[in-house]
């Protein structure tokens, strides 16, 4: 069996439970202005943060610098993702957790930050994706799409973000299975990359009529 490999060619690691990835219930920034902080996640079944190799490629896809963009991490969870985006600068990023005390240790993860660019907000994520962000009218630059993998909110989340995405704006869309790109097209979206990392499938996607006119 091949060992599956990032753009650059590095081996990646395969996504395992927090315990085993982490050691210690922390999640580690890769990059940006917070790089190498640790921040405390809070214990919930099933909550496993975006490997560091996995955020790696995503952020060299989407651009290590993300000054000006307003962001939203929709299925927060440890919020590695949305920290991520504030760490490199980002205008605006919205956290969004709907479990009180993950939503409790994300707030306190920013405060200890003194992160200016960041809000949480506990509540439902497909709504917060079908919302404008008050601080950009052109809607949100990068969404975060990472929910629960047996939730089955995939096809809901790619939906709601489709009317608040700005016109050049890219989705991450994190799942435990592949989307192919007719799958994608049929549903509106092309894929602009892709990759395998164990039982993580990572997908960079964007409009397809906002690039193509089609």
């Amino acid at each position: 069996m091949s060992t599956p490999r990032d753009l650059s060619g590095a081996a990646v690691r395969p996504r395992t439970s927090l315990a085993v990835q982490q050691g210690t219930g922390k999640v580690r920034i890769i990059g940006g202005q917070w790089r190498r902080s640790l921040l405390p996640v809070a214990t919930k079944p099933g909550l496993r943060p975006t490997p560091d190799r996995v955020r790696e490629t995503l952020f060299n896809w989407l651009g290590q610098d993300l000054t000006g963009l307003s962001c939203i991490d929709a299925f927060a969870g440890s919020g590695a993702l949305g920290f991520e985006a504030a760490s490199r600068h980002a205008a605006h990023v919205l956290l969004v957790e709907q479990d009180a005390k993950v939503a409790a240790q994300l707030q306190a993860n920013a405060q200890r930050l003194r992160a200016q660019n960041l809000l949480v907000q506990r509540g439902d994520g497909l709504r917060a994706l079908a919302q404008r962000p008050a601080a950009a009218a052109g809607g949100w630059d990068v969404a975060f799409i990472d929910p629960p993998y047996a939730s089955a909110l995939e096809t809901q989340a790619l939906a709601a973000i489709r009317t608040t995405l700005a016109p050049h704006g890219q989705v991450y869309l994190e799942s435990s299975r592949e989307w192919t790109a007719p799958q994608l097209a049929s549903l509106g979206w092309r894929r602009l990359r892709y990759l395998r990392a164990g039982s993580v499938h990572a997908h960079l996607l964007d409009l397809r009529d906002s690039v193509t006119g089609t």
